[in-house]
């Protein structure tokens, strides 16, 4: 069980150097990718849909308009990026805005649309569908393979949202936020399968909710707390390591980059907050950076293309 958030503030670090790089105002900032190749990092407003790039010492560089709303976005090997929204996976050219579907597995499902995802070490991207009114277990979760392959792989899932893999490839971690539940899976690289779904961590109603996650180069599992005001660093066992206090309530996800991998980066969300939650946390929807101590694992490109 998570603590409580005033006690899982008390035992971490603070805002240990948390800082806002861009106050951006996202309705639902999301997606947070770091492009090894390129040196930058991709993120997304859901809710206003547009993919960003962040670039050290430059700040924004780039903004790409999307048609619609958007879960989760990935660098791919040919430069394009991967993506995957209301109508399906996607591959989006950043110069023309071009959008190629790749396939839609949840035509038949008008209500749902894929929410957050990221790629696997053999190069798969894997993501999870929600309900918007996430009131029904109707999502699922899928691996987009190399040759467009669409595969559906777990189902019955509230909010599908934050996946993540051990730096041994043994592990999977998946979220389901509105279930208040991180779950793990034994992992298979080479067959890109799972088995032998557990609870990782559980949240109490009132202790916020898990959304995007990261996982460190020691395996340690870095969670963004919805509602929280908080980031969260577990054990590979389950039990929590680290608080980070957040300038705001509802950070959405997390994703190591930097030269060297070594700053954490944030995204966070304005939407639905109140006139005294804006108050307490006026930079809601930014994007933020701290240096945790500890590197992150390199982001893969996906292999499709």
């Amino acid at each position: 069980m998570a603590l409580p958030v005033a006690a899982g503030i008390r035992r971490g670090m603070g805002m240990a150097g948390v800082r806002c790089i861009q106050a951006a105002n996202a309705i639902l900032g999301e997606g947070s990718c770091w492009n090894v190749a390129e040196q930058c990092l991709h993120w997304i407003d859901i809710r206003r849909p547009a993919l960003f790039t962040y670039r050290p010492g430059e700040g924004q560089v780039a903004a790409v308009p999307l048609p619609r709303d958007v879960g989760c976005v990935a660098p791919a090997r040919d430069g394009r990026i991967v993506l995957a929204d209301t109508k399906g996976f996607a591959l989006l050219d950043r110069t023309t805005g071009a959008l190629v579907c790749l396939g839609d597995p949840e035509a038949d499902i008008p209500t749902n649309r894929f929410n957050d995802g990221k790629v696997d070490r053999a190069g798969r991207f894997w993501a999870g569908t929600i309900d918007d009114r996430c009131d029904r277990p109707s999502g699922s979760l899928y691996r987009l393979d190399a040759d467009r392959t669409i595969t559906r792989i777990d189902t019955g899932f509230l909010c599908a949202n934050g996946i993540g893999w051990s730096p041994d490839d043994r592990l999977m971690y998946f979220v389901d936020s509105m279930a208040r539940v991180i779950w793990v899976y034994d992992f298979d690289l080479v067959s890109g399968t799972v088995a032998g779904r557990r609870p990782f961590a559980r949240f109490a109603d009132d202790d916020g909710v898990p959304d995007g996650l990261t996982v460190d180069a020691e395996g340690h599992v870095w969670v963004a707390i919805w509602d929280g005001w908080r980031i969260v660093r577990y054990a590979p066992d389950g039990t929590i390591d680290r608080t980070v206090a957040m300038p705001v309530q509802r950070p959405t996800s997390c994703a190591f980059g930097g030269a060297t991998l070594e700053t954490l980066y944030v995204t966070s969300a304005a939407g639905g907050l109140d006139a005294a939650s804006l108050r307490r946390g006026p930079l809601a929807g930014g994007l933020f950076a701290f240096e945790p101590g500890v590197r992150g694992l390199p982001q893969p490109q996906a292999a499709v293309g």
